[in-house]
């Protein structure tokens, strides 16, 4: 085996804070004093220096809101150096926000500056149509964020069209949380919209802003009120 052989897959320089390395990879650049949480276990490889803390103050205050089965889900990684995370195999997508809000479903959260505001938030008008609250991270600010998608996902601008967007909430990554958003069922088309409990509802989005789907639908795995 020679070098050769492997020189595609040998890392280029960071050219951003946040970017991929292949679409199943992120890669983050690390400075001190620009930390970043980061899904629990999800660190595959680092160059240079770089610390965790797990369990975190700021997590600890959220933990009680999670409900994954694993309690706090994130870690605080901090030092100088180039940091890689991914979560299985799946699908990420690196996002910068510009002074802007996000809604993400939490586990499809990787990672995220630290400096950018963060808490669990019930997602409003759900409950009416799946019969139960759905919950969220929303994050917010100047910085970069890191999702996971199983699948290449879409990522839909709400923007380009008067039409509304519509979504399996099971199929939801994430959302600009400045979008005007509803429910609706659709009785007649249950049988063919979706699988499980997205069966009969989806979510309208409407305004200046991005949807992320991913091709897959889990109702498992969502945040949800403990209790």
């Amino acid at each position: 085996m020679t070098q050769q052989q492997l020189s595609g897959y040998v890392p280029t320089p960071p050219a951003a804070r946040m970017e991929n390395h292949g679409s199943a990879m992120v890669k983050i650049a690390m400075q001190s004093g620009q930390d970043v949480f980061a899904r629990t276990g999800s660190m595959v490889a680092y160059e240079g220096f770089v610390q965790y803390e797990p369990n975190p103050p700021a997590v600890r205050q959220m933990a009680s809101q999670w409900l994954t089965g694993e309690g706090a889900p994130l870690m605080k990684c901090a030092g100088d150096g180039v940091l890689y995370l991914a979560d299985y195999g799946a699908d990420v997508v690196c996002i910068h926000l510009n002074d802007d809000a996000l809604s993400v479903n939490g586990t499809n959260l990787l990672a995220f500056d630290a400096q950018l505001q963060w808490g669990v938030q019930r997602v409003k008008g759900m409950a009416k149509f799946a019969g139960q609250g759905l919950f969220n991270v929303g994050i917010s600010g100047t910085g970069w964020v890191a999702l996971t998608s199983r699948g290449t996902p879409i990522v839909v601008d709400c923007g380009r069209g008067e039409d509304e967007t519509y979504v399996d909430p099971d199929a939801l990554v994430a959302w600009s949380t400045h979008l005007k958003m509803k429910g609706k069922r659709s009785f007649k088309a249950s049988s063919m919209i979706g699988r499980g409990s997205g069966e009969a509802y989806q979510l309208g989005f409407s305004g200046q802003g991005f949807v992320v789907v991913q091709p897959s639908e889990d109702s498992t795995d969502r945040l949800r009120a403990r209790g």
